[in-house]
């Protein structure tokens, strides 16, 4: 399967890669076991780390990242509201401070007015500013796209997660955001992940409880992993997700 990235500003920036080029530096620099090596605690438990754990590596590693293509500078800011129809300063408020948010090249932040969305729970002080990507993104028949922060990963703002069907609505996706701190000021600096890209194949489902044929089939599973102290999953479950 192929999935289709178009630079639609039509000037040279990073082009994404998949998430396996962006492995965050924690994660490199942690140990797969507690004290370095492997081994049992001596009361037959594994003293794996995170490192060890598979489903971590599988949602850091899933699908594509998208960055920044020029630094962004946050600053707070004195604001004081004015009328909206004459301009005019607003009387007896007082002054608050706001993040003003500059960069250094492209159309690269605009912003949605809090009204648009005033009781969402990711909500701080401030309008929603939103990331503009030059990239529209196409997928096969049948597919469609989740676009997420970044998994794992250290960052001072958060994207709004969304679904787009990629296979019908291919233009620029872009990707409004909160900073974590509402009172951060500092370097976004050019090169930041800010969005994790993953397609997957639209299907109906329906939930269904189980009963006894699903609790033989899951200790079969528990019994199977018990014969095991290092990667019972990674080797005998795990099947490999593959993103070039």
């Amino acid at each position: 399967m192929d999935i289709i990235f178009t630079n639609t500003w039509g000037k040279k920036i990073d082009t994404p890669q998949p998430a396996s080029h962006h492995i965050p530096n924690w994660y490199k620099n942690i140990e797969s076991y507690m004290g370095g090596i492997k081994k049992t605690d001596g009361q037959s438990n594994t003293v794996g780390t995170i490192k060890r754990c598979m489903p971590v590596f599988d949602s850091i590693t899933a699908g594509y990242i998208i960055t920044s293509p020029a630094d962004v500078y946050v600053s707070m800011q004195e604001y004081k509201a004015t009328n909206s129809q004459t301009g005019e300063l607003v009387e007896n408020l007082p002054t608050q401070k706001i993040q003003h948010f500059e960069w250094a090249a492209f159309d690269l932040i605009r912003f949605h007015f809090i009204e648009q969305a005033p009781n969402h729970p990711m909500k701080n002080l401030h309008a929603y500013p939103k990331w503009m990507s030059p990239w529209s993104i196409k997928t096969p028949k049948g597919y469609s796209t989740m676009f997420m922060q970044p998994m794992h990963r250290e960052s001072v703002f958060t994207i709004f997660p969304g679904i787009v069907d990629t296979d019908k609505h291919f233009t620029p996706i872009h990707f409004p955001f909160v900073t974590n701190d509402p009172f951060f000021e500092g370097l976004i600096p050019k090169g930041t992940p800010i969005a994790q890209v993953i397609p997957f194949k639209r299907e109906s489902w329906r939930l269904q409880l189980g009963g006894n044929k699903e609790l033989q089939e899951q200790q079969e599973v528990t019994d199977k992993l018990s014969t095991r102290f290092f990667d019972g999953y990674k080797d005998m479950f795990r099947q490999e997700k593959q993103y070039k």
